[in-house]
């Protein structure tokens, strides 16, 4: 046990000069409009990110507004800058969406934005939870929703609202992932024959969202659940407990499964699309769950390459990200850095860029603790470059096999 421990950080740390630095700031800054208003209530201690999505020409980062003090929910930065640099960030698609940054609560615009993805009509679909203050008070001042955005004009072309019967009072809807793979040749054409399943993170559960028929349904495991033992996080010797439910999402289209977790458990777990796609699961039916595999501790971000099935994902305690291929069992590390890979909140397979590994890393447990330091980088967006992904040293299986047993409600 012992000399598995040590052989997979010798690898790990031979892998980390793959690690390419996109963008880093201490704290976020925006490109404000004249509005002394915004300007006084921005807190930057407060601002911290946890959605990346890549686009052909920017890179987009959703901002909940988890404490008072955040401007803008959701913005931008262009793909062309120097790597390593510091951007403003610009409002999406414009600062009129986002006045909640200055009090005014209006709810046909931008309440907080955890996640947004791109689709393959090149729409962003803008996940709103609703909620503000939602570390310190969790005040609901509007209906969750989905705003989807045509990318090439940033005008709104869909809005989308949830049956009340699907929410609870502790409902947080926080991440979002997009499957088209149920189109035929009737209906390709249609950029809206797609499902969306959106992870509701402190009632746990799973909204899946029918685009072509416009409806929706919930369902729900008890392995979307935070297991009680695995809600205390240790981040190179900064400790932290959040007892969050399923929030990591991402999509195996040739598996034809949704990968999910928590973020306080060390385990993988899927359900296939088929099922969720088929309708309301009937009453008392048990949803056809299956325990993938274990990390080596806690994670939140995980994707998924459709050329391989490949998983990728980032254990906390090792502030790694790894790869798992649960057809092959073969296990890499892509990079490790105690400084840089402190809290990844996404880990991305990025269409738009030749399948390249994105991550979004933050100091959250400092934000968190309210413990950061505006003398140290606490945000970054890295890359993961050529020479690395697919000639990484091999890593001693820190996920167990895919277990074949499938999981009742009662596991």
């Amino acid at each position: 046990m012992w000399s598995r421990s040590i052989l997979a950080f010798a690898c790990i740390a031979a892998a980390s000069a793959s690690l390419e630095v996109v963008n880093q700031w201490s704290f976020l800054q925006f490109d404000f409009p004249p509005d002394p208003v915004l300007l006084e209530k921005f807190q930057p201690e407060n601002t911290v990110p946890t959605g990346l999505e890549i686009g052909w020409d920017r890179v987009y980062l959703g901002i909940p507004r988890l404490r008072a003090g955040v401007p803008a929910t959701l913005a931008w930065v262009p793909r062309s800058l120097p790597p390593g640099v510091s951007p403003v960030l610009q409002a999406y698609p414009d600062w009129s969406w986002h006045t909640a940054g200055r009090g005014d609560i209006n709810c046909t615009g931008l309440i907080s934005v955890y996640r947004v993805r791109a689709d393959r009509c090149n729409r962003l679909w803008v996940l709103d939870a609703g909620v503000v203050t939602s570390i310190d008070d969790f005040r609901r001042v509007c209906p969750p929703k989905i705003l989807v955005f045509d990318m090439a004009t940033d005008r709104l072309v869909r809005s989308i609202y949830f049956p009340r019967e699907l929410l609870r009072p502790a409902s947080l809807l926080t991440n979002i992932v997009l499957d088209d793979t149920r189109s035929n040749a009737h209906h390709a054409a249609n950029c809206d024959n797609i499902f969306a399943y959106i992870s509701d993170t402190v009632a746990p559960g799973i909204i899946v969202y029918d685009g072509r028929r416009d409806n929706a349904w919930r369902v729900t495991h008890a392995s979307m659940y935070p297991d009680p033992d695995m809600g205390e996080y240790d981040i190179g010797g900064d400790k932290f407990t959040l007892m969050d439910g399923i929030v990591g999402l991402t999509h195996s289209p040739a598996q034809g499964l949704l990968y999910y977790q928590p973020l306080a458990t060390d385990r993988i777990f899927s359900v296939s699309t088929a099922v969720l796609a088929s309708g309301p699961p009937a009453e008392g039916a048990d949803l056809p769950v299956n325990l993938v595999g274990r990390k080596s501790s806690q994670g939140l971000g995980i994707a998924v390459d459709p050329r391989d099935d490949t998983i990728f994902f980032s254990p906390m305690s090792e502030t790694a990200v790894a790869a798992w291929n649960p057809i092959t069992n073969s296990h890499r590390v892509l990079a490790q850095d105690a400084e840089k890979l402190q809290f990844c909140a996404e880990v991305r397979w990025a269409e738009r860029d030749n399948g390249a590994i994105w991550v979004l890393s933050t100091r959250f447990h400092k934000f968190f603790k309210r413990s950061v330091s505006k003398h140290e980088i606490n945000v970054r967006v890295l890359r993961i470059v050529e020479g690395g992904y697919g000639g990484y040293l091999s890593l001693q299986p820190h996920i167990q096999r895919r277990s074949t047993a499938n999981l009742t409600s009662n596991f």
